[in-house]
């Protein structure tokens, strides 16, 4: 158990400070907070009962992105159709002639248009005849070029020229495949669609198809809770796999209805967290205006504003762009690039293309309290509870890096200059933190020649001779989309984010602008983000932590039930007043100290550093109670905490002050599952899991043997082909377990759904007219009436599951 001794003040007011907000009185007090929730702090089982995040007040979502290609020929693919046909190319051309612009820069540029072996072309549009949209998804698409969806009588978006085009006197729909998922779902439950039922399922799904930055993005069709044969994480899990499984069925559709394939621009969808290679090679080539004209959402679904959406797009990519320049500053003042030779970043960051999945639960009991303006319990409470349970839950996050998610990639000696491989995370830890996180990366990485630590000096050819005389293969990296793209902003001295105090998220939003580093209007990036009543109508937390589940069910359903146990335990500690927000203090060296074991999992590095009179007391006592613990050698007051040993303490203490917690919601399966991960992470971690099989598609024993280009191109094949077709072979074993519920005798005996089944299998057996198209689904033979019939199929079944949710949890 964590134990905790008699408060001391640790960090006392500095004179001159300008003085914090403070919590609401009322929202500090524990024991008024503890009656009006209905703790019973009494005993265990009572305690289990009524606290908030346990398995049975809990509900669960997911928020997914996809990762798409468009597969053909340079003629057909519209990518390198608008490369070709732009301004941007055309003066290339000019300035080259003039002797204005290098001939290199043409040359690499129409290179990239030659040199597509594959013929895949990542985030690419599409470009269909409209004549095939049926009437509804004509009148669908008309609302959604509208500047204003929600007034009938708007004119069309400004830009809404740029979607239409004419090609041999036919007149040509130009839509992100983030749009063609919705699109095809209205052409599919359109005209002749056999039941209202399914149509209506329909017509509420488009609503959950959106779009990130460049990705498409689904999110959950319903909450999810505990049900009678498993818990929230197996059934966000499975709502995930049908999700994923009717992208697939729409993507299938759009390519036979739309006459995709047969003009040579067949879509792909699937899961994959880098952004491409290739993308990257051509956000070198062009200007950061092109590439956001290229690459980022029109936003046409989702949005009343569609073109305010989309200049916020522009702006996201425009404030990380800059970012990135000025984390190269702060890598100066922290004496890591020790002189003015740098490689200086492009000025138009790519990170934004990354693609993760975010798992939010929901409590009931506080949504219930905060829906009632006489409970007691308001935004003040929310706020300074939520805080302290985020800054708890940060210290167990180390324990899903790798475990059950990753994002394995290769960075060659060549490539391992400090200002390119740290990416954000000057914005992210305390330069001490940062100064020996990038020691023990270059440790870890081997980049010493004689003994002497070196990193790349610049010019390719002398590190690429360099790289080969001395053997300096780079790194192997278990989840660089941790690393590359900003997930957690640091606080600042005067701001900090997580005190408890209503309005802190603003301040610091506003210090974080003034310094360069981030917008205002832009919601703040961390770990672990609260999701507040006001905003979202419930109230809860949202994972941000995840990159790629090789495994839905597996890895995925177990990563939600982790998540879930360690949020529970944040609140039993907070109500049963062991942990306040005295305990973790909220100063930005703090703040770093606990997030530096989280990017050294990321990263793969094997120990970290904790003050030895660390006043983070929650930190200073999991980092006491771990195993072949000694005081560094090199840093004076440090003690150094192997990072395999600290999970394997977080375990034992999950296990010690949460037994009720762990019995409750069945958890010791999960807990179990993550001591092989962590004891044997060669066979069970996901990070090794993935990289042993993308070696193996390559050919190769260790991921040091390919170079870096080799293997991240092997793992993007990977999990375009491979990946992808387990995945949904998973996902049809899914929903063939789910369909023949709805085919079940206890659906018939309710009559519910049996006109809208007839309509579809005329008789036949649910699971069996699935499993019979299984092996033409999986190869993408499909006739379209059997597309149609799966998609019409499918929506049933999350029509059935969403209103089982809604019996089980009528306030989820």
């Amino acid at each position: 158990m964590v134990e905790f001794a008699p408060r001391t003040d640790l960090l006392r007011k500095q004179p001159g400070n300008t003085p914090r907000p403070e919590p609401a009185a009322k929202a500090a007090n524990l024991f008024r907070t503890i009656h009006i929730l209905g703790i019973e702090t009494v005993t265990a089982d009572g305690l289990a009962r009524t606290l908030p995040f346990t398995p049975t007040d809990t509900t669960a979502g997911s928020e997914n992105e996809y990762q798409t290609a468009v597969s053909g020929s340079r003629s057909q693919v519209d990518l390198a159709r608008e490369i070709e046909d732009s301004g941007f190319f055309r003066n290339l051309k000019k300035r080259t002639l003039r002797g204005d612009a290098p001939r290199s820069s043409l040359t690499a540029l129409e290179r990239f248009l030659e040199a597509n072996e594959e013929g895949v072309w990542e985030n690419s549009w599409v470009r269909l005849p409209v004549d095939t949209l049926t009437p509804f998804a004509r009148s669908i698409l008309e609302i959604d070029l509208r500047s204003d969806k929600g007034c009938a009588k708007s004119p069309r978006r400004g830009d809404a020229c740029r979607f239409h085009l004419c090609e041999n006197g036919q007149e040509i729909l130009r839509i992100p495949i983030s749009y063609l998922l919705k699109l095809a779902l209205a052409d599919a439950v359109g005209e002749g669609c056999p039941h209202p039922t399914i149509q209506a399922a329909g017509r509420s799904a488009m609503d959950h198809f959106l779009s990130d930055n460049t990705s498409p993005e689904t999110f959950s069709f319903h909450p999810v809770g505990l049900t009678q044969d498993s818990g929230p994480g197996k059934a966000v899990a499975r709502e995930t796999a049908l999700r994923f499984m009717l992208s697939q069925l729409l993507i299938q559709y759009a390519n036979r209805q739309f006459g995709l394939t047969e003009s040579g621009q067949k879509a792909e969808l699937y899961f994959a967290p880098h952004p491409p290679i290739r993308q990257k090679r051509l956000n070198n080539l062009i200007s950061d205006s092109f590439y956001r004209a290229l690459f980022m959402s029109p936003c046409l679904s989702g949005w009343n504003d569609g073109e305010a959406k989309h200049r916020y797009m522009h702006l996201c990519h425009e404030v990380l762009s800059r970012s990135q320049l000025n984390a190269v500053r702060k890598l100066r003042e922290a004496g890591i690039v020790a002189n003015n030779l740098v490689v200086l970043p492009n000025t138009s960051n790519i990170s934004l293309a990354n693609n993760g999945t975010h798992i939010s639960l929901g409590s009931r009991k506080l949504t219930r309290m905060l829906k009632d303006p006489d409970s007691g319990f308001g935004p003040q409470e929310e706020k300074h509870y939520g805080d302290l349970a985020i800054k708890i839950v940060e210290h167990f996050l180390p324990l899903f890096v790798g475990t059950y998610s990753a994002a394995p990639y290769r960075i060659d000696f060549m490539d391992f200059h400090p200002e390119r491989v740290l990416g954000f995370l000057p914005h992210e830890m305390d330069f001490t933190h940062l100064r020996m996180f990038w020691r023990r990366w270059k440790k870890k990485a081997s980049l010493k020649i004689l003994g002497r630590s070196i990193t790349p000096f610049g010019p390719e050819w002398l590190d690429r001779s360099l790289a080969r005389c001395f053997r300096l293969k780079g790194d192997h990296v278990p989840d660089f989309r941790l690393i590359d793209y900003l997930v957690a902003l640091m606080a600042t001295d005067e701001s900090p984010a997580l005190d408890g105090c209503l309005g802190n998220d603003l301040r610091l939003k506003q210090d974080l602008g003034d310094m360069g580093v981030f917008d205002p209007c832009m919601p703040l990036y961390m770990l672990y983000r609260a999701r507040c009543f006001k905003t979202m109508g419930f109230t809860g937390f949202e994972g941000r932590h995840y990159s790629l589940f090789e495994n839905l069910t597996r890895d995925m359903g177990h990563a939600a039930n982790l998540q879930m146990l360690v949020t529970a335990l944040a609140y039993k500690y907070i109500f049963t007043g062991q942990i306040s927000h005295g305990d973790i203090p909220d100063s930005p060296f703090v703040e770093s100290e606990r997030r530096q074991i989280f990017f050294g999992a990321a990263v793969g590095i094997p120990t970290f550093y904790v003050r030895s009179d660390t006043p983070n007391r929650l930190l200073a006592r999991m980092a006491k109670r771990t195993p072949n613990i000694r005081a560094s050698r090199r840093y004076g007051g440090y003690t150094r905490v192997r990072a395999v040993d600290f999970k394997k303490t977080l375990v034992a203490i999950l296990r010690e002050d949460a037994p009720e917690l762990v019995e409750m919601g069945d958890f010791g399966q999960t807990l179990g599952d993550l001591d092989l991960r962590i004891e044997n992470p060669g066979h069970h971690a996901a990070a090794d899991r993935l990289t042993r099989r993308i070696c193996d598609r390559a050919g190769a024993k260790s991921s040091t043997d390919l170079s870096a280009d080799e293997f991240n191109a092997a793992a993007e094949s990977f999990y375009r082909k491979k990946l992808k077709t387990e995945q949904l072979e998973e996902s049809l074993d899914v929903w063939c377990d789910q369909v023949g519920r709805l085919d079940g005798l206890s659906s018939w005996r309710s009559g519910t759904y049996n006109q809208a089944l007839f309509s579809i299998l005329k008789g036949r057996d649910a699971a069996s007219f699935v499993n019979a198209l299984r092996p033409a689904l999986l190869s993408e033979e499909l006739s379209v009436q059997a597309i149609t019939r799966l998609i019409h199929l499918l929506l049933l079944t999350l029509t059935q599951m969403k209103t089982q949710e809604a019996a089980a949890c009528p306030e989820g």
